[in-house]
């Protein structure tokens, strides 16, 4: 069964998507083939009508090359010519994407792909944004460094106090969004870097959209392009900016 779902889903194009994956990538040549293969194995049996977009990121190797190379008829790569930042490559591939529920997960697969299956359960009950979620009761987290653990209790801490988000977890890179509210939030997204998700769900709870945390696994990846260090900073301004757009008047309409 689930090699015949594959072959129909990797010969014959899908027009009507249920489920659209959205994957940004910059310079993945050594495991976006792997990572295509791990979600079309799942989501081919689970979601036959799936789609699966690439967002490329200026990539300098031949990330874009082994795409194309693949041949398959429901890959799509939605390719920019330089590289702007994660935020900017999965606001493409959302704005792209044509499925009725819409998955953006990052391409070293930290959270498993067939922990779709959980994120999609809780979409049917009518929220409008899943997150993937590695603070939430029953979620598990392997190989994660002390100085990792240290970044996250503080980024939750001040996610809490400064944007008002009672999300235990925002950072995941494993969201699923029903096809209005991907193409309502991220056409107002305005920060293309690192730490996109928070404007995005800041931007949720104020149009009023249902959201909802779902324990998912969850393992450090060798070769991650995180840096803790970095990733506070980068975490801390984009905090400042999302405060500064509100005071503003930029999500006025909000």
């Amino acid at each position: 069964m689930t090699l015949t779902a594959y072959h129909r889903w990797r010969t014959t194009p899908v027009t009507d998507p249920d489920v659209s994956i959205v994957v940004p990538a910059y310079n993945e040549q050594d495991r976006i083939v792997p990572t295509v293969g791990a979600i079309a194995a799942h989501v081919a049996a689970a979601v036959p009508a799936f789609e699966l977009l690439v967002a490329d990121d200026g990539s300098s190797d031949t990330t874009v090359d082994l795409l194309h190379g693949l041949g398959l008829q429901n890959v799509r790569v939605v390719a920019s010519r330089v590289n702007v930042g994660k935020g900017d490559a999965v606001r493409r591939g959302m704005l792209a994407a044509r499925g009725r529920h819409v998955l953006f997960a990052d391409a070293d697969q930290s959270t498993p792909i067939e922990q779709l299956d959980r994120l999609l359960a809780v979409a049917s009950e009518g929220f409008d944004v899943v997150i993937g979620s590695r603070a939430a009761d029953g979620a598990s987290e392997a190989n994660k460094s002390a100085l990792r653990q240290a970044v996250s209790a503080a980024s939750r801490a001040t996610v809490r106090r400064a944007l008002g988000l009672d999300l235990g977890d925002t950072q995941c890179g494993f969201k699923l969004f029903s096809r209005t509210a991907a193409q309502d939030l991220f056409s107002r997204q305005t920060i293309t870097g690192f730490s996109f998700d928070l404007e995005i769900l800041f931007l949720a709870k104020q149009l009023g959209y249902e959201i909802a945390e779902v324990p998912v696994e969850w393992h450090d990846a060798i070769g991650s392009k995180v840096e803790p260090a970095k990733e506070i900073q980068r975490f801390l301004r984009d905090i400042a900016l999302i405060r500064r757009n509100d005071r503003k008047g930029v999500y006025a309409d909000a």
